[in-house]
């Protein structure tokens, strides 16, 4: 037998040397291709994020070490004390309203017979941008119920239920035999008398407002032992005309309410008639007869959505009506995989619908659920969009969440960098646990 060395150079096993070079070729060949991606990696997400920790340490200008200042002014400064409040609020109310409505579509669309149907209306606002989601929504709770809907909406309802005033801001004047009672009342400045004609006169009325069926104004006809009189709208178009007077071309306050009061009381009550007579019993006699405060109150005018009160919750409901049809086609496509044998054993054995689904359906569906909610979870806590195009700047304050206040602190008329950094840090510190979480339970999915 020949030994392995002779002398000479020992020779390698057959093969061997060649694994090595095709394998370092091939290590060669992936970093060249990975290398433009890590690049822009790099250069659009590693060094913006570390020169943002940088310049967190900074003051305004940038010249002067800050230490933790900016990060003080983050919880000590009232309005960035309110975006943070706020963030709170998106991330607990909008994901878990969104996932649960999307889990009732998902489960509405196997139970009724146009589900493709049902499942493009939902998700359709899907193909909408924020911008133009808030454009629309801004005019949505435009206060005007003639141009908001859902002021329309809310004068509509409230005014099926409660019947407004038909004649807001009709006052007489000071030469009209009426004076004020209080509390937005008149009433008659001398007692009546039964047989004796009681004028009612006002103004402030315009012409465009009156009712559509009110006829010219009349004298009434005087009726022993009753209090009889007109209401009417003392105002002629073009000018001209008498006050206290009724002129042919004055109309009527139809439908005002006329009260005849004594000692405090009301003793009798009536409405006038389209061209503004009135008949009161004889119970009226030598009582002040009053226009009551019901006839002159402001028109309902819905709701102050965009108010410090309700923004909030406003422009989350703009986003649920967005992201609703997200969750509910990732719902509804785990639903699919969920076994109806399982189902259709529960309902055999006695389960209601409601026990099937809180009993098997849901539990079935946690990991999708959990899913949707981590990924909306994540998305409110840089919502900006809808909050900077629908609030109003009276009340973008009371709106402000930390994507808004990072702008408005780096890039508006007194911007600073320092405190714009250390809010992006903020965000940044505040994503990174919801994602590391989605993350292990991908793992674990992935490991089953």
């Amino acid at each position: 037998m020949k030994s392995a060395v002779t002398g000479g150079a020992a020779t390698a096993p057959p093969g061997k040397g060649k694994r090595k070079s095709v394998t370092g070729t091939r290590k060669i060949v992936a970093a060249g291709f990975l290398l433009p991606a890590l690049v822009l990696l790099g250069a659009l997400v590693v060094y913006p994020i570390g020169f943002s920790v940088y310049r967190s340490f900074f003051d305004k200008s940038g010249d002067s070490f800050a230490g933790l200042d900016n990060y003080i002014e983050l919880f000590t400064d009232d309005t960035i004390l309110t975006a943070v409040k706020n963030n709170a609020i998106w991330v607990v109310v909008a994901p878990t309203i969104a996932t649960a409505l999307g889990l009732i579509f998902a489960v509405l669309t196997e139970r009724v017979r146009w589900s493709t149907a049902f499942k493009l209306v939902i998700f359709m606002p899907m193909a909408i941008s924020m911008l133009a989601s808030g454009i629309i929504f801004r005019l949505v709770y435009e206060q005007d119920p003639e141009r908001g809907i859902a002021n329309a909406v809310a004068v509509g309802v409230h005014d099926t239920f409660s019947e407004s005033a038909g004649f807001p801001r009709a006052r007489p004047l000071p030469v009209h035999p009426l004076k004020p009672a209080g509390g937005g009342a008149f009433v008659t400045k001398e007692p009546a008398s039964a047989g004796t004609e009681v004028l009612l006169p006002l103004v402030g009325v315009a012409p465009a407002k009156m009712p559509s069926d009110a006829a010219p104004a009349k004298a009434a006809r005087t009726a022993d032992g009753r209090v009889t009189g007109t209401a009417w709208l003392d105002f002629t178009k073009g000018g001209g005309g008498k006050p206290n007077v009724i002129d042919a071309q004055e109309l009527g306050l139809k439908g005002i309410k006329v009260e005849a009061v004594k000692d405090g009381k009301v003793v009798a009550s009536t409405t006038a008639a389209a061209d503004g007579t009135f008949s009161l019993p004889e119970a009226a006699d030598g009582a002040q007869l009053r226009l009551p405060a019901a006839n002159f109150r402001e028109p309902y005018n819905g709701v102050d959505w965009l108010g410090p009160s309700l923004v909030t919750p406003a422009i989350i409901g703009s986003y649920i009506w967005m992201w609703a049809g997200f969750a509910m086609v990732l719902i509804a496509a785990g639903l699919a995989s969920v076994p109806r044998e399982l189902m259709e054993a529960a309902r055999v054995d006695g389960a209601t619908e409601w026990q099937v689904f809180r009993r098997i359906t849901v539990p079935l569906l946690a990991p999708v659920l959990a899913v949707v909610l981590v990924t909306l979870m994540i998305n409110v806590l840089k919502i900006f969009d809808l909050v900077f195009i629908i609030a109003p700047g009276s009340s973008q304050d009371d709106a402000n969440v930390l994507a808004l206040q990072l702008y408005r602190s780096s890039f508006g008329t007194d911007a600073d960098l320092g405190v714009g950094s250390a809010i992006a840090v903020l965000l940044l510190l505040l994503v990174i646990p919801v994602m590391l979480f989605n993350i292990r339970r991908m793992r674990r999915e992935t490991r089953r």
